[in-house]
């Protein structure tokens, strides 16, 4: 139990004394420097809880040239970051890393066009070390915002942007989304299905364009009929497949983008009195507990580690910041494998 003083918090000299060490060692023990070994490390971290220190952060900023916080940028507005399980997952997964390497996540969204200006200001302040973004369009500001203030970021997910595809020094986290529509769609074809759809999602994110490719790498070359645009949400899964019956009442089975779009379909499907997955059989893409064990019947899906890839992107940054000076580079891209997930709906 730290010590309970009625006077000024201990100081770091006072936590030196307790550990016997000098100043200056007591200082690179906890500002994270190296050089100090174990033993002297063990006393300053005894000394530093019975004194109950609390380091100088702006003393501490000063040393390092570090904020101890990094951004969270999700290319979204706020009632979409909070009703997709997605989110909350990756979101988990960044918390519990950055609390690992004693960083704050500071969130950010954006809600319109005049987001990115206080955005810019804010990774331009000095007020972060880092960032990670994901969600990105491919129209989005971000990238250029994050190239002008110089901050060293992680993206989640392929980036998309235009000219992308030569940065040689943009490191991103994603998953297999091509592989793993693949799979979708080969287990359909291994089911007898021969009328197989697709709901989309986003033309303008690179998850939506990967699974869409991957399905349509197995179906060559696909009835257009038998795709219809959602945006990821359960809303546009249930209206893209009410469409769907409508321009092919005789479709027998149903790939959809992600999980959440998924769950509507199969709403539209019972109320159609289409069983599933006798009639119409159903596999998503996500493998999110809170929409899958939902689901009546449970949903057959694709599962990607979402909040490993979370921790994964935070790794990746701390190396980053690490290893910053004029003879680094950058981390490449990580691809992570997914996994076909079988349950009764297909």
């Amino acid at each position: 139990m730290p010590e309970q003083t009625t006077g000024a918090r201990p100081t770091l000299e006072a936590v030196a004394a307790r550990a016997g060490v000098s100043r200056a060692t007591a200082s690179r023990v906890v500002n994270g420097g190296a050089g100090v070994r174990p033993p002297l490390v063990d006393k300053v971290r005894r000394a530093v809880e019975e004194l109950g220190y609390v380091p100088n952060h702006a003393a501490r900023t000063l040393v390092t040239r570090r904020n101890g916080a990094v951004a969270v940028i999700i290319a979204e507005p706020e009632f979409r970051i909070f009703s997709d399980p997605f989110f909350e997952q990756q979101v988990r997964g960044i918390s519990r890393e950055l609390t690992a390497n004693d960083s704050q996540l500071v969130l950010l969204w954006v809600e319109g066009p005049g987001d990115y200006d206080r955005i810019a200001r804010y990774l331009g302040g000095g007020h972060v070390d880092g960032a990670l973004a994901f969600s990105l369009h491919t129209d989005d500001e971000l990238p250029s915002i994050i190239r002008r203030v110089e901050v060293p970021t992680v993206f989640g997910g392929r980036p998309g942007w235009p000219g992308a595809a030569s940065e040689q020094a943009v490191t991103y986290v994603d998953c297999d989304n091509r592989g793993g529509a693949r799979d979708a769609v080969r287990h359909l074809v291994s089911l007898g299905r021969e009328r197989i759809a697709h709901i989309a999602g986003p033309r303008d994110q690179t998850s939506a364009q990967d699974r869409i490719d991957g399905y349509r790498d197995v179906l060559p070359p696909p009835d257009p009929e038998l795709v219809c645009q959602g945006d990821f949400t359960a809303e546009s899964g249930a209206r893209a497949m009410a469409e769907l019956l409508e321009r092919r009442p005789d479709v027998d089975a149903v790939f959809a983008a992600n999980d959440l779009m998924a769950s509507g379909a199969l709403r539209t499907l019972r109320a159609a009195g289409r069983r599933v997955p006798q009639d119409v059989a159903l596999v998503g893409f996500d493998d999110m507990a809170s929409v899958v064990e939902a689901t009546d019947p449970p949903l057959t899906t694709i599962r990607q580690d979402i909040e490993g890839m979370g921790r994964l992107m935070v790794r990746l940054l701390m190396r980053m910041l690490h290893e910053s000076g004029p003879d680094a580079s950058p981390p490449g891209p990580v691809i992570t494998a997914t996994t076909l997930v079988r349950r009764a709906s297909a």
